[in-house]
């Protein structure tokens, strides 16, 4: 079931940067007393805050340098010694050269390892060979992993704490930082496979995960101020395995289901969200919103959600269209 929480609409004084909350999160653990191993390449620099926990425990951190797939690997090696490890690699990398050792290694084991891909979506800045767009495809075909995509930094930080209790391999999706804040209180329950709704509304269903979720938010609003449409926004943050009774629940409720997601609309949260509708009965309308089935032109990040439709405006205007 689904949980109404206190959420923000204050875009200009509610950024959150994941990447940093993470590493505070993993010193604030370390410095309780929690055991867990630390694995990371090249993109962890020295002034951030994983790098200070580098720094300050030095004996539970290994560096692989620009060796991915070799990270992914050992950290399996390391899990099957009894140990809860913490990944974090390049997100484009961990998905598409890391692949094998994610399938094979990790999952296959069914080891205690926390894959903390970083720079999702577009978020890297480096163009169509950066962009991880891809991933989540890969990852829910994967057996026994869990696919986590915190909407913001708070919430990120519930699932590196959570983590430590779970038992299994899990991937944390996270962007390069500077997303807005979705939500104002993060004294809300968080559990694993259990979606939020962060607003409410009657007409239809919107259905996003990760920074997307707040462009969702946003885009509600604009349909509500001027299309008078009114908009559930749904943040499915674990998206394997997805909440499917929420989903269901809503469905019945809703003329249409729409999927906004920073990743390609092939095989992520949107293809997992029709699978379900669709085996359903679900007779409503539906639409995914995302990464067109081409490489990404390249721009800055906002450039490119407004490019293909990804931004609030471009959301409401969409779904507009759908329902009219």
């Amino acid at each position: 079931m689904t949980m109404a929480v206190l959420t923000t609409f204050d875009f200009d004084q509610m950024l959150s940067n994941s990447r940093e909350a993470y590493g505070e999160e993993l010193m604030r653990m370390a410095d309780e007393g929690l055991d867990f191993i630390f694995t990371y390449s090249d993109n962890v620099a020295p002034s951030s805050s994983a790098g200070k926990f580098v720094t300050k425990y030095p004996d539970r951190c290994f560096n692989f340098g620009i060796a991915e797939p070799n990270q992914v690997g050992a950290s399996a090696g390391l899990a099957l010694s009894g140990k809860v490890v913490f990944a974090q690699v390049f997100g484009p990398f961990l998905s598409l050269r890391s692949a094998d050792q994610i399938h094979t290694d990790i999952a296959y084991n069914d080891v205690n390892v926390r894959l903390i891909g970083t720079h999702a979506g577009v978020t890297a800045g480096g163009g169509p060979t950066h962009n991880c767009v891809c991933d989540l495809a890969l990852f829910r075909a994967i057996p026994n992993l869990t696919v986590v995509v915190p909407a913001d930094a708070g919430q990120c930080v519930k699932a590196i704490r959570k983590s430590m209790e779970f038992q299994g391999p899990m991937v944390i999706r996270i962007d390069r930082g500077g997303s807005p804040r979705v939500y104002a209180d993060d004294s809300y329950e968080y559990e694993f496979g259990r979606a939020i709704e962060t607003v409410s509304g009657r007409d239809l269903t919107i259905v996003s995960a990760g920074s997307s979720v707040y462009w969702s938010m946003m885009g509600a609003k604009i349909l509500s101020e001027k299309h008078d449409i009114s908009a559930r926004v749904l943040d499915m943050h674990t998206v394997k395995p997805m909440d499917t009774e929420s989903l269901l629940r809503y469905a019945k409720e809703s003329a249409a289901i729409v999927t906004v997601e920073e990743h390609s609309v092939n095989g992520g949260l949107g293809g997992g969200v029709a699978e379900i509708l669709l085996e359903a009965g679900y007779k409503g309308k539906f639409k995914r919103i995302g990464l067109p089935d081409e490489f990404a032109l390249l721009g800055g990040t906002d450039e490119v959600y407004k490019h293909y439709g990804m931004d609030p405006e471009g959301i409401a205007k969409q779904i507009a269209a759908l329902l009219k």
